[in-house]
């Protein structure tokens, strides 16, 4: 857990360079300026934290600074991260039970975001727990999908079922859960193909899938997950309400956090969708897929 954690603090440490100047500049003042204030609100909207965000945690400033407990050169940071923290547990969610057999998970997003890699992690997390894992490689548009997703469950311990390319993916995804439900399999992964939120043609394909699985299995998939690409920033924040008109979003994994000045954004999607962040990428290894905590959160991306 250590590594992980000292991972986290190292993927969020530009976005915490970025946020560090502005906290200093308040940290100096017996009470919040507006020209502090203003500084600090372009460093929070640097780093993808949203105006709505921002606003609020701005106000929260304000009014700890009007009490006397801001002596201690911290306080701004201290206010900031349990402000953070609170927004983001106002939307955490524990991870769900799994009581059927096969635990179905839809993985969706728009291209590039690493889904397929982000397949291939979750499968590693089940295999680790000691479950039996169903890959579906739904995503049958791309050329290269099959290899990639093939690798990626060899990697994790985990079996694959896929089709030849142009296939119907909502009856690869349907073929995958009959698969799994003879197999006794205990979690299938449903890898599906990169859909922008602004093409309603290539939604309804997604919805489909959806739909087909319900068919193949009753109350299934039993989560949808969003996956999201941090270093895109507010983009992302779209891309989840436009996902969100579509699916019922049970989690969002936001890739690609390592090494972004704009880690922010998990702060943004938090507070404006109130959609679970329920793990984080912090790097391309099989084991690189952290389970978001808020309060560790907070630490990582306020406090040196």
């Amino acid at each position: 857990m250590k590594g992980f954690i000292s991972r986290l603090r190292q993927g969020l440490g530009k976005t915490r360079d970025g946020l560090k100047d502005g906290l200093q500049r308040v940290a100096r003042q017996p009470r919040l300026t507006d020209d502090a204030a203003d500084e600090l609100e372009e460093a929070l909207l640097r780093a993808d934290v949203g105006i709505e965000t921002s606003e609020r945690l701005l106000e929260a400033l304000r009014e700890a600074s009007k009490r006397a407990d801001t002596g201690a050169e911290d306080w701004p940071t201290r206010v900031l991260m349990a402000e953070v923290a609170a927004t983001l547990n106002r939307s955490a969610a524990e991870a769900p039970t799994i009581t059927a057999k096969p635990h179905v998970v839809m993985i969706v997003g728009v291209n590039g975001t690493g889904k397929t890699t982000t397949v291939g992690k979750l499968a590693r997390r089940y295999r680790r727990s000691d479950r039996d894992v169903l890959v579906v490689a739904a995503d049958t548009f791309r050329a290269a999908a099959n290899e990639q997703l093939i690798l990626w469950a060899e990697r994790a311990g985990a079996e694959i079922l896929h089709s030849r390319p142009g296939s119907d993916p909502a009856a690869v995804a349907y073929d995958g859960i009959s698969a799994a439900k003879a197999r006794g399999t205990d979690v299938v992964l449903v890898d599906t193909a990169g859909r922008l939120q602004t093409k309603v043609g290539l939604m309804d394909e997604v919805k489909k899938i959806h739909r087909v699985i319900g068919k193949g299995m009753e109350g299934a998939p039993h989560e949808v997950l969003l996956v999201l690409d941090a270093t895109t920033g507010q983009n992302a924040v779209q891309q989840a309400k436009e996902f969100g008109k579509v699916f019922d979003l049970t989690g969002i994994v936001l890739t690609k956090i390592d090494g972004t000045a704009r880690g922010g954004v998990v702060v943004a999607i938090a507070g404006e969708l109130g959609v679970p962040v329920r793990f984080l990428g912090v790097g391309e290894g099989v084991d690189d897929l952290i389970e978001f905590d808020p309060a560790e959160f907070a630490d990582a991306l306020l406090k040196d």
